[in-house]
């Protein structure tokens, strides 16, 4: 009886340290399984365009690039943006891109609010009215991408917010309340509340093997639990 004793205690005990992480582990990840990840991104909010390829009339000379951005670009890519304008983005090894209409040939970057809203409410299908835009210049849990970047946020029961980079004018994240919910309790299942994303941390290993010793106890406890006839010793 002394393995079962100590079975006991470590299920009991150890349990208790556990229960309440393991509470979240499980809720969590039902919550996961329900929503499909393509929902918490709001892929379904992505407004369809079909523009045009752009043809080759419409791409100047890279010498008129340079001569705008006064340096050569590491790269020079072209692109029809959201709001079906031929653009050239220009990407250089110590300084922020420039985004340059190729129409007009002129700078737009850094975008203005008024632009950053225009490509926002470009960028969601059928866009409800704007109700804050913010020029966001620090990574943070709910935005990792291009900086600076506008938060545009919309008025509707999603709690959508586009970020649009202010120097490429591209599209770098999607957010809503869904994946508000969705980032709390990943934070809390990967037990990394700062970040929210590290799943390597030290606290997260100690609880999920004090959990597995947990399980293995209580697999010993089984057939104790049930009186099952254990064989005698000669």
């Amino acid at each position: 009886m002394k393995l079962a004793a100590a079975a006991s205690w470590l299920h009991k005990w150890l349990a208790l340290i556990v229960g309440v992480q393991v509470l979240f582990w499980v809720a969590s990840g039902l919550f996961f399984a329900v929503y499909p990840i393509a929902q918490v991104r709001s892929e379904h909010r992505i407004a369809e365009h079909e523009y045009p390829a752009l043809a080759a009339a419409e791409l100047p000379a890279p010498q008129a690039i340079m001569a705008l951005v006064a340096e050569r670009p590491t790269k020079l890519s072209y692109e029809r943006d959201v709001l079906g304008r031929a653009v050239a983005i220009a990407e250089f090894e110590k300084r922020a891109p420039a985004l340059i209409d190729l129409a007009s040939l002129r700078v737009l970057s850094p975008l203005d609010e008024d632009s950053a809203r225009a490509i926002a409410s470009a960028y969601v299908q059928r866009a409800p009215a704007i109700r804050e835009a913010r020029l966001v210049t620090a990574e943070s849990p709910q935005y990792r991408g291009a900086l600076p970047a506008w938060r545009i946020a919309f008025d509707d029961k999603e709690g959508l917010a586009i970020y649009v980079a202010a120097d490429t004018g591209r599209v770098g994240a999607r957010r809503s309340d869904l994946w508000r919910l969705y980032d709390a309790l990943w934070a809390l299942h990967i037990m990394d509340w700062r970040d929210h994303d590290n799943f390597n941390t030290g606290l997260l290993i100690v609880f999920s093997l004090t959990t597995l010793i947990v399980v293995l106890a209580g697999f010993v406890l089984f057939p104790y639990r049930l009186k099952l006839p254990r064989r005698r010793a000669d």
